[in-house]
């Protein structure tokens, strides 16, 4: 992990708000949490839902009725496939420029991204770190289907393509935000390893989940950058903490007692200098946004970084090596919630790096 990166309870977001205008969305990002900007995903837009948004560049997509999949029946799906690969490791070979590759996000499905570029002199200098974010492998492969309705997670050959995929353009958003001349943070959010273990996903298999992790996550570190994970809910905590990303971000404000059940390896993380990102300030349940304050989320937060503590972890590591954000994105919630969140995770950060 580079060095030059000193979490010390700063603020971030996760990626995505209820908002139409990019222009907006960064106005909102700058004021809430300027020390690590992000770009923003606005699902208002179809082209920015999970899947759409990364899906640009991969073989065969086919789209009838808006219903959005691989047609691996397609008589040119060989050739397509071959010449992904062909791109790939062109790329791979630097005989392409990964700027000029079809592994590179573009403005009418990435417009976030662009819009965070035109801010560029107006940001707050210097930036702690600029943040990013990929959908992970496992939800992309779960999520994304052939035209049989089956996830193409299990076509061995569909799925290693969309890891390689998503793989170059997390490589190619951390090259491209290196430019802000400061650490960069590339998020793989996660949502379907919530499902892990379960009857749904039974058949997948640690060894692949880590495989393909690994492999997006080698490729954002290729580049300099730090690496990720985001779980809006519970899963093998385990197999995150054991693995090789520099940050994990877990929903602590309503997960945390499925969270500390692995202590040995919460101690092994904190000891090997990697961040806990806390998301603290709930975003699933507008009853939670609305009764919840500052003053209630510090108690909470504090509640549950002495449990961390009584693992044997110094309050001082906890504070330096923890980032506080919401649970989740905000973009399914009412503009008024979302800004509440936002407004609290300034907060809670705010007061907590008082303390360091």
């Amino acid at each position: 992990m580079p060095h030059n990166f000193q979490a010390k309870c700063l603020p971030v977001l996760i990626g995505s708000l209820p908002l139409d205008d990019h222009e907006e969305a960064i106005r909102l990002v700058l004021k809430y949490t300027p020390e690590i900007p992000i770009w923003v995903q606005l699902p208002v837009f179809k082209e920015e839902g999970m899947i759409a948004q990364f899906l640009p560049g991969f073989p065969n997509v086919a789209i009838e009725k808006d219903k959005v999949f691989i047609n691996t029946a397609d008589e040119n799906f060989d050739e397509d496939l071959l010449k992904f690969y062909e791109d790939y490791m062109a790329v791979i070979d630097r005989e392409t420029d990964l700027y000029n590759s079809r592994f590179i996000l573009k403005p009418d499905t990435a417009g976030g991204f662009f819009a965070l570029f035109d801010h560029f002199h107006t940001l707050a200098t210097p930036l702690n770190a600029v943040k990013g974010q990929i959908t992970g492998p496992i939800t992309f492969c779960t999520g994304l289907k052939d035209q049989n309705g089956r996830a193409i997670f299990y076509n061995e050959q569909v799925k290693d393509a969309a890891v390689k995929l998503l793989a170059l353009k997390a490589a190619w958003q951390a090259r491209r935000l290196s430019t802000f001349g400061c650490p960069v943070i590339i998020f793989i959010d996660e949502p379907a390893l919530a499902g892990f273990g379960s009857s749904e996903f039974i058949s997948i298999t640690r060894e692949e989940v880590t495989m393909c992790l690994t492999e997006v996550i080698e490729a954002i570190h290729g580049e300099g950058g730090l690496a990720g994970i985001h779980v809006c809910a519970n899963t093998d905590w385990a197999m995150v903490l054991e693995s090789s990303v520099d940050i994990v971000n877990f929903d602590a404000y309503s997960y945390f007692d499925k969270f500390i059940l692995y202590p040995d390896q919460i101690v092994n993380f904190f000891k090997s200098g990697r961040i806990l990102a806390w998301g603290i300030v709930p975003t699933l349940n507008v009853e939670d946004i609305e009764k919840e304050t500052k003053d209630s989320l510090l108690a909470r937060w504090e509640t549950r970084s002495r449990k961390i503590e009584e693992l044997g972890i110094a309050r001082s590591d906890i504070l330096a090596q923890s980032l506080i954000t919401p649970s989740c994105g905000a973009g399914s919630l009412h503009v008024d919630h979302a800004i509440k969140v936002l407004r609290l995770t300034r907060e809670i950060s705010e007061n907590l790096r008082k303390q360091i």
